[in-house]
């Protein structure tokens, strides 16, 4: 007997149910926590329960049709991107170093965690034209529970096994997207301004991710920003995120790699001698505050020395006197997307067919962009 009539039925009543066939459930949850949106509230505007939003991003129901022209309209994006198209990786909240755990709201970092599943989204659909430098990260093998001492060799041992000679850092961004790691800074606007730095060494595309902030507008800060980074994709691969000592690890993983203590800790002065601080500053491109920690670190700010510096910056506040110029700036995305260009697959031609909107892809390349001017010669 033929199932015809069967796949008939079937098919008439899927017309009359009017349920979305090209549905990508994965699509839903990164739009909705793009626009920092919560499931009670995405149902209240789209007028269904909490419960059927759960069940729409877990893809056990599909919105009827009427439901995602709702939802498309609630979250300011096109139907057709909550139809299959480019394989959208997943950040786990679990496995995202935020430093400001504490002080932000869930919703934001939610929010940024999406930008960033949508910036490792694009640069794989970039590599589909462009051969991109491969994840070549060492592996550093440290104890549970490592001494500081075993952390500052950790950096020394990463400092080598990444190329870095004796001296300073000479840029710790295109160090990091050399060795494979997308780096993107978080757009200034439509974020929360409390959303720091953060990493995750466990994308489901493999590639490791850092976010940059972007209100540090500082090349000091950048720097050990991405220092810190770097201490927690090296580190903490597998460790749970979020806990004091895991932050405390990694900013003491950034103080020895951008200032080892065999090449530093005899020139640091043992009183506030702010001049030589200065020069220290301008020498190894890092903060007067993270010079000041470090020479109290390694024994050579007594406490009371070291409480007077810190009582000095805290008047000065941000930005601290004596700036070292913009933040380092990443580079790799922005370039990779103008080689495609160059190529002639045009940024809108990869738009559509990846169902993102051109201008959210415009967005996510100029993240991963140098805000160098560029230069136009008109004939």
């Amino acid at each position: 007997m033929s199932d015809q009539p069967t796949r008939v039925a079937a098919a008439s009543r899927r017309r009359s149910s009017g349920r979305v066939e090209d549905f990508d459930c994965r699509r839903l949850a990164v739009a909705r926590r793009l626009a920092c949106m919560s499931r009670a509230e995405l149902a209240r505007h789209i007028e269904v329960t909490p419960a059927a939003v759960t069940q729409y991003e877990h893809g056990l129901t599909r919105p009827t049709t009427t439901a995602l022209a709702r939802i498309s309209f609630a979250l300011g994006m096109p139907r057709e991107f909550f139809c299959r198209g480019l394989n959208i990786p997943e950040v786990r909240s679990s496995t995202a170093h935020f430093r400001s755990l504490r002080t932000t709201p869930a919703n934001r970092r939610a929010q940024a965690l999406a930008f960033g599943e949508l910036a490792l989204a694009v640069l794989d659909l970039i590599e589909r034209y462009v051969d991109l430098p491969p994840v070549r990260l060492p592996t550093l093998d440290l104890s549970a529970q490592p001494s500081q001492a075993e952390i500052g060799d950790a950096a020394g041992r990463a400092r080598k096994a990444l190329g870095v000679d004796s001296g300073p850092v000479p840029h710790v961004v295109r160090l990091l997207e050399a060795h494979g790691v997308l780096v993107v800074r978080l757009p200034a606007d439509g974020f929360d301004p409390r959303v720091d730095a953060f990493s995750s060494s466990e994308t489901a595309s493999g590639r490791p991710l850092v976010l940059m902030s972007p209100l540090k507008d500082d090349k000091a800060r950048s720097r050990f920003d991405a220092s810190h980074e770097l201490g927690h994709l090296l580190m903490h691969t597998g460790v749970e995120a979020g806990s004091r000592i895991v932050e405390s690890q990694a900013m003491s993983f950034a103080a020895e790699f951008l200032m080892p203590r065999a090449e530093i800790e005899d020139n640091l002065p043992t009183r506030v001698d702010w001049e030589t601080f200065h020069a220290l500053k301008r020498h190894w491109g890092v903060s007067l505050r993270a010079l000041v920690y470090r020479a109290h670190k390694l024994g050579r700010l007594s406490d009371p020395s070291y409480g007077r510096a810190n009582r000095q910056l805290k008047q000065w506040g941000y930005p601290e006197p004596g700036p070292l110029g913009p933040p380092e700036q990443p580079s790799v995305l922005g370039a990779a997307a103008e080689l495609v260009e160059l190529r002639g697959a045009g940024l809108s031609t990869l738009a559509e067919a990846a169902r993102i909107p051109l201008g959210t892809l415009h967005a996510v390349v100029a993240a991963g962009r140098s805000d160098r001017p560029r230069l136009t010669i008109g004939v």
